[in-house]
């Protein structure tokens, strides 16, 4: 059996490699493999297939022996706080974070609020893989009611992040992007004195991520020129992303975020042997800046999980990824965008900066370009030769060596496609190398795909 779990949980097409019975097989699994009695905490992002997967996930706990607990819809990083803090036995997200509306996805989390190791993965693929005969219970449908109380907590430890902080007279827009940050973004930066207008707003699972969120800055920069606001952030439909936008519309993308709030941390020696975590994605300007300034860069592969693993092996206090996926030890690394965002509103207010001249303090990104190939076939699961010829075509390019240039391709964990990372000091080296490389790669995959 190929493993159902990519770079963050399992992800997929409801309906189509995310189906109501694995959902339940996968809520089964979990309630026989955790090991206290302890109830099971679970939430979901507004996609229309959420409350269907919330059944099936809920139904299969209850059918290996245990309980749960519905969170309602909320951000991904209120599961693993509320693990650790109310002492759950584990966790389910149900989300697809930035992939369109679509798509879904499980992510699971220990009794500690950490997303589940590989060992664990393949405890949850070995019961699958005998549970295959498993019919579903003939429990009886229940009420899933949401709990209130457990959410109030998860937003009011927010607010408490700010200490005696406050962001009086700092006019703010939200893209909630219809997904799980309109349910507590805009009325936390309110409790927080700021004059907010959040777009975007609606919890609709159909519109999710499109043309708005994190990755379609668009209307985040309309609406905050239109409100001549002071700046703005822009959510996934998790909301455990986030980007920022200054007045002028220019991007506080996770590598600025990084370098600039680790900055705050450098000069506060509150990091340890000066270190910050990312991946293989994170900006070479980024990295030579930071090292000029005493820093160090470590990189991982991506995903939240390589990066949390080495902020515990390093000790690190903070991390994240260039999509704007930040762990702080704020909040025992549970990545959160809307607390992201508030700690950047707060060193500018604390400065009497804009986040525009705040950002201006920061490094010079490298030209980068970054190229997706789409793939019609599950690239984990194809067969060996047309494996090793990609891998192989992937390999000459990726060990290409010149100075200040870098090239990064990977299979994408969580949408079928083929990543293609090209970055230098000169532009037109960008582009040419990015074509070059798309060129060929795209020759193979087209081949590959009439084989299908």
């Amino acid at each position: 059996m190929q493993s159902i779990f990519g770079t963050d949980g399992i992800r997929g097409r409801f309906d189509k490699e995310l189906t109501y019975s694995l959902a339940y097989k996968v809520g089964y699994a979990l309630g026989v493999l955790t090991k206290t009695n302890n109830p099971i905490l679970l939430g979901r992002d507004t996609r229309v297939s959420g409350h269907i997967l919330l059944e099936a996930i809920s139904r299969g706990i209850n059918a290996g022996g245990k309980e749960f607990v519905y969170l309602g819809i909320c951000p991904t990083p209120a599961i693993p706080f509320l693990i650790k803090k109310e002492k759950f036995s584990s966790g389910i997200m149900i989300s697809a974070s930035h992939n369109p509306p679509e798509y879904n996805g499980i992510k699971v989390f220990d009794n500690n609020g950490e997303k589940i190791k590989k060992e664990f993965e393949n405890q949850i693929e070995k019961i699958l893989e005998t549970a295959n005969e498993l019919k579903l219970s003939t429990y009886e449908k229940t009420s899933i009611r949401e709990n209130n109380d457990l959410f109030n907590i998860y937003t009011e430890g927010l607010i408490n992040t700010m200490g005696d902080d406050n962001l009086d007279g700092m006019k703010i827009i939200l893209d909630t992007c219809y997904g799980s940050a309109t349910t507590c973004a805009a009325s936390i930066f309110k409790k927080l004195g700021a004059n907010v207008k959040a777009i975007n707003n609606d919890q609709d699972g159909f519109k999710i991520n499109l043309n708005c969120g994190s990755t379609c800055l668009e209307p985040l920069i309309k609406a905050i020129k239109e409100n001549n606001a002071d700046m703005g952030f822009s959510f996934d439909g998790d909301a455990d992303r986030v980007i920022g936008v200054d007045s002028k519309g220019n991007i506080l993308d996770g590598d600025h975020i990084l370098f600039l709030w680790g900055r705050e941390l450098l000069e506060e020696k509150l990091l340890t042997n000066n270190t910050i975590i990312s991946t293989k994605m994170a900006n070479l300007g980024f990295e030579k800046t930071w090292n000029k300034i005493g820093g160090i860069l470590h990189r991982t592969e991506v995903g939240d999980k390589f990066i949390f693993e080495a902020i515990k092996k390093k000790k690190a206090f903070l991390g994240g990824e260039q999509s704007g996926h930040i762990l702080s030890k704020i909040n025992n690394f549970c990545g959160d965008g809307i607390l992201t965002a508030i700690q950047i509103s707060k060193y500018c207010k604390k400065k009497n900066i804009s986040l525009g001249s705040w950002l201006n303090s920061s490094f010079l990104p490298y030209p980068q370009k970054l190229t997706n190939i789409f793939l019609n076939f599950d690239f984990k699961n194809i067969d060996k030769s047309y494996k090793q010829s990609i891998n192989e075509t992937i390999d000459s390019f990726s060990n290409i060596k010149k100075d200040n240039c870098r090239i990064y391709i990977r299979p994408s964990g969580t949408e079928p496609v083929l990543r293609i990372l090209v970055e230098a000091q000169n532009k037109k080296e960008v582009d040419s190398l990015s074509t070059k490389i798309t060129s060929e790669l795209s020759k193979k995959i087209n081949k590959i795909s009439k084989a299908f």
